[in-house]
């Protein structure tokens, strides 16, 4: 068969096995994959450098299915090309446990590189794959040894360009002249409600080209033109790429080409029928794959293990080579932390006066620095108030990528999910810093990287009503709780520094699900049991931090974070009047969930009813650990703009309120 011909067949074998799947489970988009077949098809077999029967090759191109709506585009491809997916689960597209759900997703799958699904995500993930890449590149390669040299695709939608995180993350990439970052802009001109022409009418190529951008715009059904078009943008080194495929959602369907109507829904049993025929297809087949058309995709196989062997030949030479920088490439590909990184981590003594988390923070991240030579930080323009900056820590900047410290600007969107990409690239440790109240900017890539249960690291600052004047359009209240209600997501919430050097190495430990810091922006006392090792047990995500002199409380103080203090205080007038009290520091519930019963019910005898938790937010949450006769003390409202101390006092965040409620809480119990 001419090669012509076996193309068009091969283009046409994705379109016809993403219609039989979406149609099998009578839903999902099956016009985008009709669409960008063509544009696709020449990425993976003429330019993607990958290995399917070794999906995590390191130096293997990222590709990035941003519009993830179109996720049969991806699984046709990953079928075709020889990964671990059978044509049974195309069959079982949408299904219960099959590896092809609606939206692709990491960890799953093999050969998804990360979860995508809710629009622009992937765009801005991929530009941090780009960016690890760029870091590892610079640090690693040689003149005559490069073992780090790949680039990252993506296929983008409308969708995604008009997703503010879009905008943001397409600022940075250009910003840091990431010329390895390659994206094919699906320009098909519909979405769900119909012609973009209702809603996204700017020119998208005279905005990338304001970012910095490469810009080209083609017919995205000219094979020939997709071809040059990826050439062109490899020959542009200094400059990230986009290029606008001209398409038609539904390509083939007589009735449903260019409509919004191939773009959320099952064509229909008498479309499926026709856009075969029109395609020259028979229409009695579902999910045929021709022979010679099977045998022209697995040629990916041999071609990904010519690529892998090359690399390892290259990489074992430069093992010989250059024997110190090649240690350090194999440890950091390991994912290991290096041996001794935790040793003499700092221990602050006990310190009535005591600091902020954020500082102390700070310090653990000055010890960490030459401990993990591969850990990357970040702000998003706050950098001197998170105090995430690794100091003498070179910065990364526009083609200077080996530094260790990113500077996002104002991108809280941008960075979080670039964290996210830099982390599933592998090779580097990623976090980045914003305060906790812009957690909500971040919340959709925090979902992400619970989804993907990857261990990236978000650090939030000032995260009470603690951070005092600013007042309550910066002071959160329902963040606490809204993020412990993430599944994978580890919320940590140290009481004093030394809870804040193992929330540090909570974090960095932590392999299978994302790590937030909560820290805070005023000073909190560091306790003398802390001091002398007590900290640890943050591990168990709480502890009994001061019991009752006989061990057997009346009452049950829980807390986290600056409110320790507070509870601390009501212990010792507590105790000064005579009545027992245990205070539990709580810094992570997620952990504490995860101890056994007998543990749990040392730290929280079932016997005792009488429980007060103390906390700077939302009470929502807290009943579970104090019980339908407890008491909450927290914030079910906004803040306040006021000096920190005046806020808690007005609030009745106090020990005084704390020892009232213990008062009369006892009563009740003892009736």
């Amino acid at each position: 068969m001419p090669q012509s011909s076996l193309e068009q067949l091969s283009v046409d074998t994705i379109r016809t096995l993403s219609m039989d799947a979406v149609q099998k489970a009578t839903c999902g988009h099956p016009g985008m994959p009709m669409g960008m077949a063509d544009a696709a098809y020449v990425l993976w077999t003429k330019f993607l450098r990958h290995d399917p029967k070794d999906p995590k090759w390191f130096d293997r191109d990222r590709f990035v299915l941003s519009a993830g709506h179109g996720s049969m585009l991806l699984y046709s491809l990953l079928f075709l090309t020889g990964y671990n997916l059978s044509l049974d689960e195309l069959k079982q597209f949408r299904q219960w446990g099959s590896k092809t759900p609606g939206h692709p997703e990491y960890g799953l799958t093999e050969g998804v590189e990360t979860t995508t699904g809710p629009l622009g995500q992937g765009f801005a993930t991929g530009v941090g794959m780009a960016l690890a890449e760029a870091h590892l590149a610079e640090h690693f390669n040689q003149p005559d040894h490069k073992v780090v040299d790949h680039y990252t695709y993506g296929i983008v939608s409308d969708g995604d360009l008009m997703e503010g995180i879009s905008h943001e993350a397409a600022s940075l990439a250009g910003h840091l002249k990431l010329g390895k970052l390659i994206y094919l802009y699906d320009n098909n001109h519909i979405s769900i409600d119909g012609n973009t022409q209702l809603s996204f009418t700017e020119d998208v190529i005279a905005r990338f080209k304001a970012y910095g951008w490469h810009t080209q715009s083609i017919d995205g059904h000219d094979r020939k033109a997709v071809e040059e078009a990826i050439n062109e943008a490899q020959s542009v080194y200094d400059k990230p790429s986009i290029i606008a495929c001209r398409t038609h959602i539904g390509y083939g369907s007589p009735n449903k080409h260019d409509s919004a109507a191939a773009h959320g829904s099952a064509l229909g049993e008498d479309e499926v029928r026709l856009t075969k025929k029109n395609l020259g297809w028979d229409p009695d087949k579902h999910f045929y794959v021709p022979e010679e058309v099977k045998k022209h995709y697995e040629e990916a196989i041999q071609r990904g293990r010519e690529w892998n062997s090359e690399w390892k030949q290259s990489l074992a030479v430069y093992r010989d080579v250059y024997k110190e920088e090649a240690a350090e490439f194999d440890h950091v590909l390991s994912g290991k932390l290096p041996e001794g990184w935790d040793k003499d981590l700092p221990v602050f003594p006990a310190d009535a006066k005591g600091s902020a988390t954020r500082k102390a923070s700070g310090k653990v991240l000055n010890v960490l620095r030459d401990r993990i030579p591969n850990l990357i930080g970040g702000s998003a323009d706050l950098t001197p108030s998170n105090n995430t900056y690794m100091e003498g820590t070179a910065e990364v900047d526009a083609g200077k990528y080996d530094g260790r410290y990113v500077h996002y600007g104002v991108r809280e969107h941008a960075m979080s999910a670039a964290l996210n990409g830099m982390t599933l690239h592998g090779g580097v440790i990623a976090y980045g810093g914003t305060f906790m109240i812009f957690s909500d900017y971040a919340r959709p890539s925090l979902r992400i990287a619970a989804l993907c249960e990857i261990p990236t690291i978000f650090v939030y600052t000032h995260d009470s009503i603690g951070l005092g004047e600013d007042g309550p359009t910066h002071q959160p209240i329902e963040h606490l709780m809204a993020l412990r209600a993430m599944p994978h997501l580890h919320v940590v919430r140290p009481a004093d520094a030394n809870e804040t050097t193992f929330a540090w190495k909570h974090a960095l430990q932590r392999k299978n699900g994302p790590t937030a810091l909560i820290l805070t922006r005023q000073n909190l006392p560091v306790y003398e049991q802390t001091a002398n090792g007590a900290a640890a047990d943050l591990e168990k995500g709480a502890y009994i931090l001061q019991d009752a002199p006989n061990g057997d409380p009346k009452v049950i103080l829980l807390s986290t974070g600056s409110e320790v203090s507070i509870a601390m205080e009501a212990w010792q007038k507590l105790s000064d009047e005579g009545i027992p009290a245990r205070v539990v520091s709580m810094p992570c519930w997620k952990l504490f969930e995860a101890q056994d019963k007998s543990y749990r019910d040392k730290v929280l005898p079932p016997a005792v009813k009488a429980r007060i938790s103390i906390e700077a937010g939302a009470t929502l949450g807290w009943y579970k650990w104090i019980g339908e006769n407890g008491v909450a003390i927290g914030l079910d409202h906004f803040g306040a703009s006021a000096p920190y101390k005046e806020i808690y006092e007005g609030f009745g965040i106090t020990a005084e309120h704390v020892v009232e409620a213990a008062h009369q809480l006892t009563e009740v119990v003892s009736k």
